[in-house]
Protein backbone atom coordinates (compact mmCIF):
# COMPACT_ATOMS: atom_id res chain seq x y z
CA UNK A 1 0.00 0.00 0.00
CA UNK A 2 3.08 2.64 0.61
CA UNK A 3 4.49 1.51 -2.21
CA UNK A 4 1.44 2.46 -4.15
CA UNK A 5 1.25 5.66 -2.54
CA UNK A 6 4.93 6.55 -3.23
CA UNK A 7 3.80 5.90 -7.01
CA UNK A 8 0.93 7.55 -7.17
CA UNK A 9 3.15 10.92 -5.50
CA UNK A 10 5.41 10.94 -7.58
CA UNK A 11 3.17 10.26 -11.03
CA UNK A 12 1.14 12.80 -9.45
CA UNK A 13 4.83 15.25 -9.21
CA UNK A 14 5.65 14.41 -12.34
CA UNK A 15 2.17 15.26 -14.04
CA UNK A 16 1.84 18.75 -12.06
CA UNK A 17 5.45 19.46 -13.17
CA UNK A 18 4.74 18.62 -17.23
CA UNK A 19 1.70 21.01 -16.78
CA UNK A 20 3.41 23.55 -14.91
CA UNK A 21 6.44 24.41 -17.41
CA UNK A 22 3.52 24.27 -20.58
CA UNK A 23 1.73 26.78 -18.10
CA UNK A 24 4.63 29.01 -17.67
CA UNK A 25 5.31 28.96 -21.20
CA UNK A 26 1.80 29.75 -21.95
CA UNK A 27 1.54 32.44 -19.61
CA UNK A 28 4.84 34.43 -21.09
CA UNK A 29 3.65 37.11 -23.58
CA UNK A 30 4.50 37.22 -26.81
CA UNK A 31 6.04 33.17 -26.76
CA UNK A 32 6.49 31.36 -29.89
CA UNK A 33 5.79 27.63 -28.34
CA UNK A 34 6.43 25.90 -31.13
CA UNK A 35 9.99 27.09 -31.80
CA UNK A 36 10.75 27.58 -27.98
CA UNK A 37 9.72 23.60 -27.62
CA UNK A 38 12.29 22.66 -30.48
CA UNK A 39 14.82 25.43 -29.45
CA UNK A 40 15.01 23.36 -25.97
CA UNK A 41 14.39 19.44 -27.18
CA UNK A 42 16.22 19.50 -30.74
CA UNK A 43 19.30 22.36 -30.75
CA UNK A 44 19.40 21.87 -27.11
CA UNK A 45 19.49 25.50 -25.66
CA UNK A 46 19.10 26.10 -22.27
CA UNK A 47 15.72 27.01 -20.99
CA UNK A 48 16.33 30.32 -20.11
CA UNK A 49 17.91 31.46 -23.48
CA UNK A 50 15.62 29.59 -25.17
CA UNK A 51 12.48 32.15 -24.05
CA UNK A 52 14.47 34.85 -25.10
CA UNK A 53 15.41 33.59 -28.75
CA UNK A 54 11.15 32.59 -29.39
CA UNK A 55 10.14 36.25 -28.62
CA UNK A 56 12.46 37.68 -31.22
CA UNK A 57 10.35 35.81 -33.61
CA UNK A 58 6.86 36.25 -34.72
CA UNK A 59 4.76 32.98 -34.51
CA UNK A 60 6.05 30.16 -36.45
CA UNK A 61 3.50 27.64 -37.97
CA UNK A 62 6.10 25.44 -39.59
CA UNK A 63 9.26 24.59 -38.17
CA UNK A 64 10.26 23.58 -41.92
CA UNK A 65 13.07 26.35 -42.18
CA UNK A 66 14.88 25.54 -38.96
CA UNK A 67 15.04 22.02 -39.94
CA UNK A 68 16.49 22.53 -43.13
CA UNK A 69 18.72 24.62 -41.99
CA UNK A 70 19.94 22.00 -39.30
CA UNK A 71 20.40 19.49 -41.97
CA UNK A 72 22.29 21.46 -44.52
CA UNK A 73 24.75 22.08 -41.61
CA UNK A 74 24.93 18.56 -40.45
CA UNK A 75 25.77 17.71 -44.13
CA UNK A 76 28.87 19.84 -43.94
CA UNK A 77 29.98 18.61 -41.44
CA UNK A 78 28.54 20.34 -38.09
CA UNK A 79 28.14 18.82 -34.37
CA UNK A 80 24.86 18.83 -32.71
CA UNK A 81 26.94 20.99 -30.27
CA UNK A 82 28.08 23.79 -33.32
CA UNK A 83 24.97 23.85 -34.42
CA UNK A 84 23.80 24.52 -30.78
CA UNK A 85 26.50 27.34 -29.99
CA UNK A 86 26.03 28.82 -33.10
CA UNK A 87 22.32 29.62 -32.46
CA UNK A 88 22.69 30.40 -29.09
CA UNK A 89 24.74 33.39 -30.62
CA UNK A 90 23.24 34.35 -33.76
CA UNK A 91 19.68 32.52 -33.49
CA UNK A 92 18.51 34.36 -36.90
CA UNK A 93 20.30 31.59 -38.74
CA UNK A 94 18.06 29.06 -38.48
CA UNK A 95 15.67 31.51 -40.47
CA UNK A 96 18.13 32.13 -43.33
CA UNK A 97 18.24 30.73 -46.89
CA UNK A 98 20.05 28.14 -47.28
CA UNK A 99 20.98 28.61 -51.36
CA UNK A 100 21.10 32.51 -51.54
CA UNK A 101 22.59 33.01 -47.83
CA UNK A 102 24.48 29.88 -46.43
CA UNK A 103 25.71 27.77 -49.44
CA UNK A 104 27.37 30.53 -51.06
CA UNK A 105 29.14 31.46 -47.84
CA UNK A 106 30.08 28.19 -46.65
CA UNK A 107 31.27 26.74 -50.09
CA UNK A 108 33.41 29.98 -49.63
CA UNK A 109 35.25 29.07 -46.73
CA UNK A 110 35.29 25.70 -48.07
CA UNK A 111 37.33 26.36 -51.13
CA UNK A 112 39.83 27.96 -48.86
CA UNK A 113 40.24 25.11 -47.16
CA UNK A 114 38.62 25.07 -44.06
CA UNK A 115 35.91 22.42 -43.45
CA UNK A 116 33.79 19.69 -41.60
CA UNK A 117 34.38 19.95 -37.99
CA UNK A 118 37.07 22.74 -38.29
CA UNK A 119 34.56 24.35 -40.35
CA UNK A 120 31.77 23.95 -37.56
CA UNK A 121 33.58 25.31 -34.33
CA UNK A 122 34.59 28.30 -36.61
CA UNK A 123 30.77 29.48 -37.62
CA UNK A 124 30.26 28.81 -34.10
CA UNK A 125 32.36 30.39 -32.85
CA UNK A 126 31.60 33.25 -35.09
CA UNK A 127 28.41 32.55 -36.57
CA UNK A 128 28.06 36.61 -37.69
CA UNK A 129 30.11 35.64 -40.71
CA UNK A 130 27.00 34.06 -42.44
CA UNK A 131 24.93 37.23 -41.85
CA UNK A 132 27.86 39.20 -43.59
CA UNK A 133 27.73 40.20 -47.33
CA UNK A 134 30.11 37.86 -49.02
CA UNK A 135 31.67 40.21 -51.48
CA UNK A 136 31.51 43.72 -49.68
CA UNK A 137 33.17 42.01 -46.10
CA UNK A 138 34.08 38.52 -46.18
CA UNK A 139 36.23 38.35 -49.41
CA UNK A 140 37.50 41.43 -49.54
CA UNK A 141 39.11 40.53 -46.04
CA UNK A 142 40.53 37.86 -47.07
CA UNK A 143 41.78 39.31 -50.10
CA UNK A 144 43.65 41.63 -47.89
CA UNK A 145 44.96 38.85 -45.95
CA UNK A 146 46.66 36.83 -48.60
CA UNK A 147 48.51 39.70 -50.06
CA UNK A 148 50.29 39.72 -46.13
CA UNK A 149 50.75 35.32 -46.72
CA UNK A 150 52.16 36.12 -50.40
CA UNK A 151 53.76 32.69 -49.61
CA UNK A 152 51.25 30.54 -48.55
CA UNK A 153 50.26 28.89 -51.28
CA UNK A 154 48.47 26.02 -49.94
CA UNK A 155 46.17 28.51 -47.78
CA UNK A 156 47.43 26.59 -44.40
CA UNK A 157 48.65 29.95 -42.66
CA UNK A 158 45.54 31.45 -44.19
CA UNK A 159 42.70 29.33 -42.33
CA UNK A 160 45.09 29.21 -38.99
CA UNK A 161 44.55 32.98 -39.43
CA UNK A 162 41.09 32.62 -39.77
CA UNK A 163 40.61 30.65 -37.24
CA UNK A 164 41.84 32.85 -34.88
CA UNK A 165 40.88 36.24 -36.31
CA UNK A 166 38.20 38.42 -34.54
CA UNK A 167 35.65 38.10 -37.04
CA UNK A 168 32.96 39.80 -34.85
CA UNK A 169 34.64 43.21 -35.97
CA UNK A 170 35.84 42.10 -39.26
CA UNK A 171 32.96 41.50 -40.40
CA UNK A 172 31.43 45.48 -39.04
CA UNK A 173 33.70 46.60 -41.79
CA UNK A 174 37.30 45.70 -42.41
CA UNK A 175 38.17 49.19 -42.08
CA UNK A 176 36.64 49.76 -39.15
CA UNK A 177 37.89 47.08 -37.67
CA UNK A 178 41.27 48.27 -37.86
CA UNK A 179 42.30 45.90 -39.51
CA UNK A 180 43.87 47.91 -42.83
CA UNK A 181 45.02 50.81 -40.05
CA UNK A 182 47.18 48.18 -37.88
CA UNK A 183 48.85 46.93 -41.46
CA UNK A 184 49.85 50.34 -42.43
CA UNK A 185 50.50 50.57 -38.89
CA UNK A 186 52.89 47.83 -38.50
CA UNK A 187 54.57 48.74 -41.99
CA UNK A 188 55.28 52.44 -40.74
CA UNK A 189 57.39 50.57 -38.25
CA UNK A 190 59.38 48.66 -40.66
CA UNK A 191 57.62 45.62 -39.87
CA UNK A 192 57.20 44.35 -43.56
CA UNK A 193 57.32 40.89 -45.73
CA UNK A 194 58.03 37.88 -43.93
CA UNK A 195 57.74 39.52 -40.60
CA UNK A 196 54.32 41.03 -41.02
CA UNK A 197 53.28 37.39 -42.43
CA UNK A 198 55.08 35.66 -39.32
CA UNK A 199 53.35 38.28 -37.00
CA UNK A 200 49.60 37.89 -38.83
CA UNK A 201 50.02 33.90 -38.30
CA UNK A 202 51.30 34.48 -34.74
CA UNK A 203 49.16 36.72 -33.56
CA UNK A 204 46.11 37.63 -35.95
CA UNK A 205 44.18 39.06 -33.05
CA UNK A 206 46.76 42.35 -32.52
CA UNK A 207 44.79 43.14 -36.52
CA UNK A 208 42.25 43.97 -34.88
CA UNK A 209 43.09 46.17 -31.68
CA UNK A 210 41.88 49.48 -31.46
CA UNK A 211 44.75 52.24 -32.89
CA UNK A 212 45.42 53.13 -29.12
CA UNK A 213 46.04 49.81 -27.79
CA UNK A 214 47.81 48.43 -30.04
CA UNK A 215 50.04 51.55 -30.45
CA UNK A 216 50.55 51.51 -26.36
CA UNK A 217 51.56 47.65 -27.03
CA UNK A 218 54.09 48.46 -29.13
CA UNK A 219 56.12 51.35 -27.16
CA UNK A 220 56.21 49.05 -24.65
CA UNK A 221 57.85 46.14 -26.27
CA UNK A 222 60.34 49.17 -28.14
CA UNK A 223 61.07 49.86 -24.67
CA UNK A 224 62.39 46.66 -23.30
CA UNK A 225 64.75 46.80 -26.31
CA UNK A 226 64.18 44.76 -29.20
CA UNK A 227 63.66 45.81 -32.14
CA UNK A 228 61.22 45.38 -35.11
CA UNK A 229 64.10 44.24 -37.51
CA UNK A 230 64.65 41.57 -35.18
CA UNK A 231 62.25 38.30 -35.32
CA UNK A 232 62.64 37.99 -31.40
CA UNK A 233 60.12 41.63 -31.90
CA UNK A 234 56.96 39.59 -32.82
CA UNK A 235 57.87 36.73 -29.33
CA UNK A 236 57.81 40.24 -27.35
CA UNK A 237 54.64 41.02 -28.79
CA UNK A 238 52.87 38.25 -28.06
CA UNK A 239 54.45 37.75 -24.84
CA UNK A 240 53.20 41.39 -23.72
CA UNK A 241 49.85 41.50 -25.60
CA UNK A 242 48.07 39.96 -22.68
CA UNK A 243 49.85 40.60 -19.99
CA UNK A 244 49.14 44.05 -17.59
CA UNK A 245 51.99 46.03 -16.44
CA UNK A 246 50.94 45.24 -12.55
CA UNK A 247 51.63 41.78 -13.63
CA UNK A 248 54.78 42.67 -15.45
CA UNK A 249 55.97 43.74 -12.42
CA UNK A 250 55.41 41.07 -10.10
CA UNK A 251 57.31 38.32 -12.44
CA UNK A 252 60.19 41.55 -12.73
CA UNK A 253 59.79 41.93 -8.94
CA UNK A 254 60.23 37.77 -8.64
CA UNK A 255 63.26 37.48 -10.37
CA UNK A 256 64.70 40.30 -8.39
CA UNK A 257 63.88 39.02 -5.29
CA UNK A 258 66.70 36.33 -6.58
CA UNK A 259 69.39 38.48 -7.12
CA UNK A 260 69.01 39.72 -10.39
CA UNK A 261 69.01 42.94 -11.61
CA UNK A 262 66.60 44.96 -13.77
CA UNK A 263 68.96 44.95 -16.68
CA UNK A 264 69.66 41.27 -16.33
CA UNK A 265 65.61 40.49 -16.16
CA UNK A 266 65.01 42.89 -19.18
CA UNK A 267 68.33 40.99 -20.90
CA UNK A 268 66.59 37.52 -20.25
CA UNK A 269 62.94 38.34 -21.04
CA UNK A 270 64.32 39.53 -24.99
CA UNK A 271 66.26 36.62 -25.21
CA UNK A 272 63.10 34.40 -24.30
CA UNK A 273 59.87 36.48 -24.04
CA UNK A 274 58.26 33.34 -23.59
CA UNK A 275 59.45 33.86 -19.66
CA UNK A 276 56.48 36.22 -19.28
CA UNK A 277 54.07 33.51 -20.38
CA UNK A 278 55.12 31.00 -17.76
CA UNK A 279 52.92 31.27 -14.50
CA UNK A 280 55.27 32.75 -11.28
CA UNK A 281 54.86 28.86 -9.68
CA UNK A 282 56.45 27.30 -12.33
CA UNK A 283 59.72 30.82 -12.30
CA UNK A 284 59.89 30.26 -9.30
CA UNK A 285 60.66 26.26 -9.47
CA UNK A 286 62.85 27.02 -12.06
CA UNK A 287 64.88 29.50 -10.28
CA UNK A 288 65.34 27.18 -7.22
CA UNK A 289 66.33 24.26 -8.57
CA UNK A 290 68.74 25.73 -11.04
CA UNK A 291 70.05 28.96 -8.40
CA UNK A 292 69.84 27.02 -5.57
CA UNK A 293 69.65 23.17 -6.35
CA UNK A 294 73.02 22.59 -8.80
CA UNK A 295 73.84 25.84 -8.17
CA UNK A 296 74.14 27.79 -12.21
CA UNK A 297 75.48 31.21 -11.48
CA UNK A 298 73.28 33.77 -12.26
CA UNK A 299 74.91 34.57 -15.29
CA UNK A 300 74.32 30.82 -16.88
CA UNK A 301 70.58 31.85 -16.64
CA UNK A 302 70.93 35.43 -17.88
CA UNK A 303 72.65 33.79 -21.02
CA UNK A 304 70.76 31.04 -21.21
CA UNK A 305 67.07 31.40 -19.70
CA UNK A 306 65.90 28.94 -22.01
CA UNK A 307 66.47 26.58 -19.13
CA UNK A 308 63.08 27.83 -17.26
CA UNK A 309 61.03 27.17 -19.94
CA UNK A 310 61.64 23.20 -20.20
CA UNK A 311 59.37 21.05 -17.13
CA UNK A 312 61.48 20.84 -13.92
CA UNK A 313 59.82 17.43 -13.17
CA UNK A 314 59.44 16.16 -16.26
CA UNK A 315 62.66 16.85 -18.26
CA UNK A 316 65.05 19.07 -15.66
CA UNK A 317 65.40 17.02 -13.33
CA UNK A 318 65.25 13.09 -15.09
CA UNK A 319 68.14 14.68 -17.61
CA UNK A 320 70.11 15.65 -13.90
CA UNK A 321 69.77 12.16 -12.28
CA UNK A 322 71.72 11.13 -15.44
CA UNK A 323 73.72 13.85 -15.94
CA UNK A 324 75.11 13.27 -12.12
CA UNK A 325 75.45 9.54 -13.16
CA UNK A 326 77.93 9.85 -16.42
CA UNK A 327 79.81 12.61 -14.77
CA UNK A 328 80.59 11.22 -11.46
CA UNK A 329 81.73 8.03 -13.13
CA UNK A 330 83.96 9.79 -15.88
CA UNK A 331 82.06 8.40 -18.51
CA UNK A 332 82.19 10.81 -20.94
CA UNK A 333 85.39 11.66 -23.39
CA UNK A 334 85.18 15.46 -22.70
CA UNK A 335 83.08 17.54 -20.16
CA UNK A 336 79.71 18.55 -21.24
CA UNK A 337 77.72 21.48 -19.36
CA UNK A 338 74.40 20.62 -18.02
CA UNK A 339 72.85 22.90 -20.53
CA UNK A 340 73.87 21.25 -23.40
CA UNK A 341 72.63 17.87 -21.85
CA UNK A 342 69.14 19.96 -21.51
CA UNK A 343 68.76 21.13 -24.82
CA UNK A 344 68.79 17.98 -26.70
CA UNK A 345 65.92 16.55 -28.05
CA UNK A 346 64.67 13.24 -26.58
CA UNK A 347 65.86 10.68 -29.24
CA UNK A 348 69.22 12.58 -29.50
CA UNK A 349 69.39 12.21 -25.28
CA UNK A 350 68.55 9.08 -24.95
CA UNK A 351 71.06 7.90 -27.45
CA UNK A 352 74.15 9.59 -26.15
CA UNK A 353 73.52 10.03 -22.51
CA UNK A 354 71.64 6.82 -21.98
CA UNK A 355 71.67 3.75 -25.05
CA UNK A 356 75.25 4.71 -25.99
CA UNK A 357 76.79 2.92 -22.60
CA UNK A 358 76.34 -0.24 -23.19
CA UNK A 359 76.25 -2.48 -20.07
CA UNK A 360 74.97 0.65 -17.75
CA UNK A 361 72.52 1.73 -20.62
CA UNK A 362 69.65 0.06 -18.25
CA UNK A 363 70.55 1.62 -15.00
CA UNK A 364 70.44 5.09 -16.34
CA UNK A 365 67.30 4.74 -18.30
CA UNK A 366 65.96 3.36 -14.77
CA UNK A 367 67.32 6.55 -13.19
CA UNK A 368 65.53 8.66 -16.24
CA UNK A 369 62.29 6.70 -16.16
CA UNK A 370 62.42 5.92 -12.72
CA UNK A 371 62.33 9.15 -11.57
CA UNK A 372 59.68 10.65 -14.00
CA UNK A 373 57.64 7.71 -13.36
CA UNK A 374 58.60 8.58 -9.33
CA UNK A 375 57.44 12.52 -10.10
CA UNK A 376 54.34 12.14 -11.77
CA UNK A 377 52.54 9.53 -9.54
Amino acid sequence: MQRLNSFRNSQNFAIKSFFSFFSSVSKTPNTNSIFLNYLIETVNIPKSRALVISKQFSPIKTLEKPQTVCQFLHSVGFSDTHIQLAVYRKPSILFADVNKTLKPKIGYFQQLGLVGSDLGKFISKYPNVLSASLERKLIPCVEILKKILAEDSNNEDLIRVIRRMSWDLVVIDPEKSGLLRNIEYFKSCGIVGSQLSMLLVRLPRLFCFNDLKLRQLVLRVLDMGFTTDSRMFVHGLGALCCLSEKTFDRKLDLFRSYGFSKEECIEMIRTAPRLLSASEERLKSGLDFFLKKIEFGKAVLVRRPCCMMYSIENRVIPRYRVFQIVTARRMLKRDWSFYSVLVLSEENFLNKYVLSFGDEAEELLLAYKGHKLGASS
